[in-house]
């Protein structure tokens, strides 16, 4: 018996139970609503989604070309769109996540406006937003079910056994619309209680994988600006602590917890590392230290702070703002050394914040890393505040320039112009791209490839090609010509948008509430069906 006939198996046998006052009740119709709604509490999603994260970083492990990806998120809708159109075009969701930007959320979520990345948005907005990308992608779930049984209907009416039979495999054999969501908790939001309270209220809204940065939680920076300053290992690593307590309190035993590290591009701290011996974790942050060595006192000005590091005193660069200075060229080391920490206590999954998408630059660190940790994995971010066409069209510069090519045609400082668009250089600069997430997990440890901000991007382009057309000499058929006939041509199901808000699965729950007295939206003077 299939699980949509046991589903309704198992109502029938309480409609029975309960006798003549669940009389109205069809069991068939409450069966469809609890496949609807699989999922029942954030929690439910957490514990799903951990699983498949576990599993994929397995066959990850096993075969590296078994990479994973997302796209970031601002809006559930969003969010939704994202994943019905991996299923339309790609037939499966697997090894494709969502990814929930702190840099969105305060740029776009935050009710104080645009807020730079800076930790000043409201906390509770990240766990919302969780909220909202799940309730969007079960009501996707719902929609494509909802479609799949008004076509069962439709099927028995006509008396097709075959295409009955057909529809029943496809009910049994759905795919969720749910995937894990890689969950910014940017700095923690303030100490470790902090942390643990709001990775709670992440993982109760269903997050099974949280990423946590090394920068002070007051002092925090966007990882491609400056600025940044960064806090000692034991400091952090509470913080992970104060995460994975908070996955096992909710039941979420294999919850996912990513370590980010910005160390490559902070050349700052405000703290000083407790120390109690030579050699330990505390000495070898402080070891990192800009400043100079001193004999005696006489070198010590009034305010100077002085350590003793590696057997000698230390006076440390200090700044007027308080902070320390770390040693130029030290970040790479501080880095490595970063990343193994995090995974001998308790992270999962790495995050090297780069300055550039450079395959050699993070190969160098991961092969480092794997010489202690063997099996260490990477989330990247494919960044949009990285130039990709220059940078990628100077490394082929640089490459061909290094083999003894003539590069004798090309400006390197304006290889950004159009005018070298259909140049070999770029041809193969593109090539390199499009081949760059392959490349980097198979040689650089890299499992999950992301794009921060893809969608706040994409809306800003469209809008303004909307705008220029609308307001202009095309009027309204820069909408029909740019949106709606592409929406049209293409079969994105938004064009039909009241099915998509839920007015079909409404119409449909309507009838199963009140039989033939329903009042449906769904009638021939319903515009949408202008769209079959």
């Amino acid at each position: 018996m299939s699980a949509y006939q046991n589903e309704i198996k198992a109502v029938a046998a309480l409609k029975e139970k309960y006798g003549s006052s669940w009389g109205a009740i069809n069991p068939e119709y409450a069966a469809r609503m609890r496949i609807q709604n699989r999922f029942k509490t954030g929690l439910d999603i957490a514990k799903y989604t951990a699983a498949i994260m576990r599993k994929d970083m397995a066959e990850y492990d096993a075969n590296p070309a078994l990479y994973t990806q997302s796209l970031g998120c601002w809006h559930g809708f969003i969010g939704q769109q994202k994943l019905i159109s991996i299923k339309k075009h790609l037939k499966s969701t697997n090894k494709r996540y969502l990814y929930l930007s702190g840099w969105m959320v305060a740029a776009l979520r935050s009710e104080f406006g645009p807020l730079p990345d800076q930790s000043m948005h409201e906390k509770t907005a990240v766990a919302n937003l969780i909220e909202e990308l799940y309730t969007f992608l079960r009501q996707a779930d719902a929609r494509e079910l909802d479609l799949l049984f008004t076509a069962l209907d439709k099927a028995r009416a006509a008396g097709d056994k075959a295409k009955e039979q057909e529809i029943l495999n496809q009910i049994d054999n759905f795919e969720t619309h749910v995937v894990p969501i890689i969950a910014d908790i940017d700095a923690g939001f303030g100490n470790a209680e902090a942390t643990y309270l709001l990775a709670k209220k992440m993982i109760e809204a269903g997050a099974c994988c949280i990423q946590i940065e090394n920068q002070v939680s007051d002092e925090k920076q966007c990882g491609h600006q400056d600025g940044k300053v960064t806090v000692p290992h034991a400091d952090f690593l509470a913080k992970v602590n104060a995460v994975r307590y908070a996955f096992l309190e909710l039941g979420v035993d294999d919850g996912v917890i990513v370590a980010r590290t910005d160390s490559l591009g902070a050349g700052l701290t405000k703290q000083i590392a407790v120390t109690n011996e030579p050699g330990d974790l505390g000495d070898l942050y402080n070891s990192f230290l800009d400043g100079e060595y001193i004999e005696s006192a006489d070198d010590i000005a009034n305010g100077d702070v002085v350590i003793k590091a590696q057997g000698k005193l230390l006076k440390p660069k200090r700044l007027p703002s308080g902070l320390f200075c770390f040693k130029q060229g030290s970040g790479e080391d501080r880095v490595v050394l970063d990343c193994i920490t995090s995974l001998q206590n308790g992270a999962d999954l790495l995050w090297i914040e780069t300055e550039k998408p450079h395959i050699g630059q993070i190969k160098g660190m991961v092969d480092r890393i794997r010489e202690v940790i063997p099996n260490a994995k990477l989330v990247y971010n494919n960044s949009p505040s990285f130039n990709w066409t220059l940078n990628f069209r100077q490394q082929v510069f640089d490459a061909w320039a290094a083999e003894g090519k003539d590069v004798s045609a090309y400006d390197r400082a304006n290889l950004m112009s159009v005018e070298y668009d259909n140049s070999d250089l770029a041809k193969e600069a593109d090539e390199r791209i499009r081949t760059f997430q392959r490349d980097a997990s198979a040689q650089a440890g890299i499992f999950h490839h992301l794009i921060t901000l893809p969608t706040y991007h994409t809306a800003a382009l469209s809008t303004d090609n909307l705008a220029k057309g609308y307001f202009a000499e095309e009027g309204m058929l820069a909408y029909v010509k740019g949106v709606q006939r592409q929406e049209i041509r293409q079969g994105i199901a938004c064009v039909k948008h009241q099915n998509m808000a839920g007015s079909d699965i409404g119409d449909n729950h309507k009838e199963y509430f009140a039989g033939e007295a329903a009042l449906k939206a769904s009638g021939q003077n319903n515009t949408m069906n202008q769209f079959h």
